[in-house]
């Protein structure tokens, strides 16, 4: 048992280790919509021209805004458009166009009866404005198995995600999505998966209704006080009371976050259907709040310097056509023409330090990059992915019989930048779990780990300790203040 131990520790300790085999959703399956042409329009056109109405009324509302701080969440309300859309139509004061590349999007059960977590397996949601990949992380999600389930497509008939989504096309433009519905859950244990997701680059947006067919005046009642119990984040005034809100589970997933990391809440908007398009004896209640946080860190990717999930896939595609030429396999000319257009891109003569990375069944084969900016993006992935494929000291060259099995992953780093610290405990308050890949440098000694590399060392004194071991370094010499430490970010794009 020693021996097993110490040989998974030096794996570890040489950065061989950092994904696990998963399941995948069907890639050619894609959720449609169930609620087009009820609860919004199935129309493009017409879907699109009610936003904008609904967006234009919202803009008459005056919300002051807290200054220098970031959008990290929202709760938007999931009844019909007439109804509710009106306050849906107040993320428009927060939200903007490329400014999120990835989006996790709670929303209750209302039909099945689930505990916990629930994502769709699809490879995609499909609304009348357009189709959304999943994250990868959604894959992720799917390894805690105790925590998410796998919900067939043929059982998904959740309107709680599907009627945020149109908004969110329309606000934010291009996103890639998570998706969660969520029944009865482990606040704690739920908290702990989705905090693990974020980055500067992710936004939370919680879908809820309140208070259900009570009337006018009493609804108004009750509504207030949960407002007011999620704005002053008090779950306690929440939990175990009836029809306070649908999305309760999410509802307290959200406010548990927003305890932990000292985000603000600012109600954007709240109504009834008593207001919009109901009777006033039985009403719905509704809100749009955002939750804000301190501004990114500014080495990470703004969204200027990030690239589309397009974009991504181009570059995992020319790392594969480079690999696959280096073996011996030309293009095929509708490869060829599909692949030149899309790298004539202005963006990949930007200059980036890069990163391509080679899994078979879920283990690494290769991991080869530079840090600096020394080449473009379009050289950087060419010249990585060769190294990684056939000159990573760590193994033999790739076969062409390996290749056929091969997963590529390329990366775009941010530029490294010192990290100030005054001793360990500082060292390790400071690092980002999830978010920061690393550089460790003493003498002519040094390593690095991608942020990927947390999904396995989720401890920072652990994840420091083997990337010690890496740099051929004693385990503990992360707690020397004479080791130099630096933080960089990454963008990364898993081949679909």
């Amino acid at each position: 048992m020693q021996i097993l131990k110490s040989s998974f520790i030096a794996l570890l300790a040489a950065g061989l280790i950092i994904s696990v085999h998963c399941n995948r959703a069907h890639a050619d399956t894609v959720r449609q919509p169930v609620r087009a042409g009820s609860f919004y329009p199935a129309d493009p056109a017409e879907l699109a021209r009610m936003i904008d109405r609904l967006t234009e009324k919202a803009q008459k509302t005056s919300v002051r805004l807290p200054r220098n701080k970031a959008l990290r969440a929202l709760i938007m309300p999931h009844a019909g458009y007439i109804y509710s859309g009106w306050t849906a139509a107040h993320a428009a004061m927060v939200l903007r166009k490329n400014r999120f590349s990835k989006v996790i999007l709670m929303g209750p059960d209302h039909h099945l009866g689930i505990r916990n977590g629930a994502i769709s397996d699809v490879a995609a949601y499909q609304t009348p404005l357009g189709r959304i990949d999943l994250h990868p992380d959604t894959r992720r999600l799917r390894r805690q198995a105790a925590q998410f389930r796998s919900l067939p497509v043929s059982m998904d008939r959740e309107h709680s995600l599907e009627v945020i989504l149109p908004f969110l096309q329309t606000y934010l433009g291009e996103f890639e999505l998570v998706p969660i519905v969520v029944g009865h859950a482990n606040v704690g244990r739920l908290t702990e998966a989705i905090r693990d997701l974020f980055d500067d680059q992710t936004l939370l947006v919680v879908s809820s209704d309140l208070s259900h067919f009570l009337g006018y005046s009493e609804a108004l009642a009750m509504d207030r006080d949960t407002v007011t119990a999620i704005m002053e984040l008090n779950p306690s005034m929440l939990a175990g009371k009836p029809n306070r809100a649908c999305g309760l589970w999410p509802l307290l997933v959200l406010m548990e976050l927003a305890k932990r990391n000292q985000w603000q809440p600012v109600l954007l908007h709240y109504s009834n259907s008593g207001d919009t398009a109901g009777g006033r004896s039985r009403v719905v209640g509704y809100a749009t709040i955002a939750f804000f946080g301190d501004q990114p860190m500014d080495n990470t990717l703004d969204s200027q310097a990030r690239f589309t999930p397009e974009q991504g896939q181009a570059l995992v595609r020319l790392a594969r056509h480079t690999i696959s030429e280096k073996l011996g396999r030309n293009l095929s000319d509708a490869d060829f023409a599909a692949q030149g257009p899309a790298l004539q891109d202005e963006d990949f003569k930007r200059h980036c330090g890069t990163f391509v990375t080679l899994k078979i069944k879920g283990q690494l084969r290769g991991c080869i990059g530079n840090l600096t900016s020394a080449e473009t993006v379009w050289e950087g992935v060419k010249r990585n992915a060769i190294n990684a494929a056939f000159h990573d000291p760590r193994f033999s060259p790739l076969t062409a019989k390996e290749f056929d099995q091969a997963e590529l992953e390329v990366s775009i780093l941010t530029e490294p930048r010192p990290l100030e610290y005054h001793d360990a405990e500082d060292l390790i308050q400071k690092l980002r779990v999830k978010v920061d890949g690393v550089i460790i440098r003493k003498g002519h000694a040094s390593a690095t780990f991608l942020p990927q590399v947390w999904e396995q060392l989720p401890h920072p004194d652990q994840f420091l300790s083997h990337l010690c071991l890496k740099a051929g370094l004693p385990s503990d010499a992360w707690k020397d203040r004479e080791l130099e430490v630096l933080t960089y970010q990454v963008q990364y794009f898993e081949e679909k």
